[in-house]
């Protein structure tokens, strides 16, 4: 496995062989430095050239001894991470032995992730699992096994624990419901990837009565690490990869570093055992509090929803680039103009993108259309998703009054996500 660096040694060693870290950490003295000295990594900088990993700057050396995933879920323009060998199994070990907190000894589990072009999360999980402290069995089914098969299966071998994204699950769910089929015998519902909200419980507890619902942990691919979960955490609750990662909540204006409980700011790692690839104070794009105070062993945090800057916006199995949307906005209407709204109605996610015309264009509506398509086009899942159920897309023309803007500084909200990430009640079964 990797070795895990203080904060000190990764800078020191970033410092030395990352062209990009040695600009970057330019004005940073040798030693006696806090996280808060470190500048925060803007992501269109970090990712620059990204598609020449010859040439990547970022990198510490070149890629010969790696596993390379794409980022960016289902969008065809995912960008590379990279890790070693040894740093995939640090990671996977890591995540295997927090993980066995969700599991028990005989567990039958489902892997229900995705994999294929390059996508990382199904071999995560598999790996992961390998490292769990308890016994347990994997079916090794992945996101694309036919709902009757799977079924059958989950009957046949006595599968009490279903480990996926949660709109599979809930596709996965509404198939069941449609054959009135239950299945008692589950009572783990295990997702990754996407936040479960409360409206969605109930759809679960139809067809899995007997399950409990709970995060399998909080990694990307690009960032690695960011949170265990364990059986006191709540929905969206997370604990501190202690000595893998250095986990920071950063006020979105001031860059302040919050430390008080319950204050919601952007959510920053720094990975201490990735030198190829290196994530110093890398914003994940998430918001969150903290739930314990300072100095608590293994502090809990809360996701709190995505930040109005994020580059990305998980919605169900897609990931949507704000810079991609950006560009096709900008080609097919000539609009600077536009804000993501989502919203969840149920289980079903709200997906608007909204979009300023020029003053006196009489083409608006052919304009909307154009932009829908052109999004479909990039954003394939856009039209799966619909079709299954588990989306309402619209594309839709608006003044610029009708833009959100941020509080207190007044600039435009690229994102605004309106789904309730609090902790979710209990449903009665």
């Amino acid at each position: 496995m990797n070795e895990l660096l203080t904060l000190e040694q990764l800078v020191q060693y970033i410092r030395e062989h990352s062209r990009f870290y040695n600009k970057h950490l330019e004005h940073l003295p040798p030693q006696g430095f806090t996280p808060g000295d470190i500048p925060l990594i803007d992501g269109n900088t970090y990712w620059a050239g990204s598609h020449d990993l010859a040439n990547w700057p970022v990198l510490t050396a070149p890629v010969d001894d790696a596993l390379l995933f794409k980022t960016g879920g289902t969008t065809s323009q995912g960008k590379l991470a990279i890790y070693t060998h040894a740093e995939w199994q640090t990671l996977v070990t890591a995540f295997g032995q927090s993980l066995s907190s969700q599991l028990s000894s005989g567990d039958r589990v489902a892997n229900m992730f995705f994999t294929g072009d390059l996508c990382a999360s199904f071999l995560f999980i598999h790996d992961s699992l390998a490292h769990v402290n308890v016994s347990i069995s994997e079916f090794p089914f992945t996101g694309n096994a036919d709902f009757p098969g799977l079924t059958a299966s989950i009957r046949d071998h006595r599968i009490n624990v279903l480990a996926g994204i949660p709109a599979q699950l809930l596709k996965f769910a509404a198939y069941l419901t449609e054959h009135n089929c239950v299945l008692s015998d589950v009572d783990t519902l295990l997702y990754g990837g996407e936040s479960v909200f409360a409206g969605q419980l109930a759809i679960f507890a139809r067809v899995f009565p007997n399950a409990r619902v709970a995060s399998i942990g909080y990694a990307s691919v690009d960032a690695g690490l960011i949170g265990d979960s364990d059986r006191d955490c709540a929905l969206g609750e997370h604990r501190v990869f202690e000595k893998h990662t250095l986990l920071e909540i950063i006020d979105e204006q001031s860059g302040d570093i919050i430390e008080e409980c319950n204050r919601v700011g952007l959510l920053v790692v720094t990975n201490l055992s990735r030198c190829l690839m290196p994530l110093l104070r890398y914003p994940v794009g998430d918001r969150a509090c903290w739930l314990d105070p300072v100095a608590s062993p293994r502090r809990k945090f809360a996701l709190r929803g995505r930040s109005a800057h994020s580059q990305r916006v998980r919605v169900g199995v897609m990931s949507l680039m704000t810079d991609e949307i950006h560009g096709i906005v900008q080609r097919v209407t000539g609009s600077e103009q536009w804000q993501i709204r989502i919203e969840q109605v149920e289980y079903i996610d709200q997906l608007s993108v909204n979009w300023v015309p020029e003053t006196g264009s009489r083409t608006i509506e052919h304009l909307s259309d154009a932009l829908r398509d052109a999004l479909v086009a990039h954003y394939p899942a856009i039209s799966t998703l619909s079709h299954d159920g588990l989306l309402n897309f619209q594309v839709k023309s608006c003044n610029a009054t009708e833009l959100a803007l941020h509080p207190r500084s007044g600039k435009q909200l690229r994102v605004l996500d309106l789904r309730v990430y609090a902790s979710a009640p209990e449903v009665e079964r």
